[in-house]
């Protein structure tokens, strides 16, 4: 699927949200028996809230500091060109904001930005219609990147080296080939495996950049911000308990605030988040005070009590908790890698004597 979004339209805004929120019940001055009815207020779909809450400038994108100061740079400079900026490719787990990236960009370029995925590109013609309705200046977003198909990365290469589009009609003896001129076009590709992309595909990018995990620092002011957006009043340790479960990615950050303000209205019937709703509301989604989440734990109990804390190959550690191994590998084991109780080694996987002393386990394996 491939949407299609204005200079002006890149963010969403939360004020037909919020006049929603206000709405006056028409029944309300009608009383029965002394009691206000009340009917139910109609909320925004998790996914139009998370655009809602997406910054729509760099002044409110938190984080990621040099990768700003890049991108401001190339924007500038090719504004006072009057080009279009060289072609992107923003690589880095997910969740960290590289679509969000995208939806700066366009605006601060006053572009247009058409955004579609590699999955949903599975042949050349697909390529070939997207790219002939740009117009100068438009960006394409291409997400998941990696997963496009040899046949169509190949039809892109002539697209961003000379904005040119090759195509073949006919077969054998009596093919020919067609050349069309394309509209000078940027094209921002966003992956989480860019070891997938081949060397020629990464090479015809202008400028290659990484976002890294955040600190705590910046994920207390991304859910501070998020809270006052949603109207959610947070006590500064209810934001810290919730920052410190968000496995330093503001996507889990924003999911847990609204998954917290959602216990704490069904259970204190206000809008405001304590410390002790935060606590509740994470042990309940089986969440600890790391952000690890039940698979977690899973993996490092089936490395520690199964195959006696190591090494272990990714296999056996699949087999045991009746997981995917690719989910193990790029949605788990990135999270334990980094904060440091598993540990990658040439024979396999190994806790350590931090994922030992999270479990609770007496170090007497290593």
């Amino acid at each position: 699927m491939t949407r299609l979004y204005g200079a002006s339209e890149t963010s969403v805004g939360l004020e037909s949200y919020m006049k929603i929120k206000r709405h006056d019940n028409p029944g309300s001055n009608n009383s029965t028996a002394g009691r206000q009815e009340v009917a139910p207020k109609p909320t925004l779909d998790d996914q139009v809230l998370d655009r809602a809450l997406r910054p729509s400038n760099f002044d409110e994108y938190v984080g990621q500091d040099k990768i700003k100061e890049n991108l401001k740079i190339l924007i500038g400079a090719a504004k006072k060109r009057k080009e279009p900026i060289e072609h992107l490719l923003l690589h880095g787990p997910s969740g960290l904001g590289k679509t969000t990236l995208a939806y700066i960009i366009a605006k601060e370029l006053g572009a247009n930005l058409k955004i579609t995925s590699g999955t949903a590109l599975e042949k050349a013609g697909d390529v070939g219609s997207i790219l002939t309705g740009l117009s100068d200046g438009d960006i394409l977003f291409i997400d998941e990147v990696h997963r496009l198909n040899k046949a169509v990365e190949e039809v892109i290469y002539p697209a961003m080296e000379n904005f040119k589009l090759d195509i073949v009609i006919g077969k054998g003896n009596s093919a020919k080939t067609l050349q069309i001129d394309l509209p000078r076009f940027t094209l921002i590709a966003a992956t989480t495996k860019i070891s997938m992309l081949s060397s020629p595909f990464r090479s015809r990018f202008g400028a290659n950049l990484r976002l890294d995990f955040y600190n705590q620092g910046d994920i207390e002011r991304i859910v501070n911000r998020s809270a006052k957006l949603l109207s959610i009043d947070t006590d500064k340790e209810a934001v810290s308990i919730i920052s410190q479960a968000s496995r330093f990615t503001p996507r889990v950050a924003n999911r847990l605030l609204k998954r917290v303000r959602d216990y704490s209205q069904m259970t204190d019937e206000e809008t405001s988040i304590s410390a002790l709703a935060a606590k509740k509301a994470l042990a309940m989604l089986e969440i600890d005070d790391r952000g690890l989440e039940k698979t977690d734990r899973e993996i490092m109990h089936a490395i520690a009590d199964k195959f006696a804390g190591g090494p272990v190959g990714l296999k056996s550690i699949a087999a045991s908790i009746s997981e995917e191994e690719g989910t193990i590998e790029d949605v788990y084991e990135p999270y334990l890698l980094r904060i440091g109780l598993i540990a990658r080694t040439p024979k396999g996987r190994v806790i350590t004597a931090q994922g030992l002393k999270h479990l609770g386990i007496k170090n007497t394996l290593l």
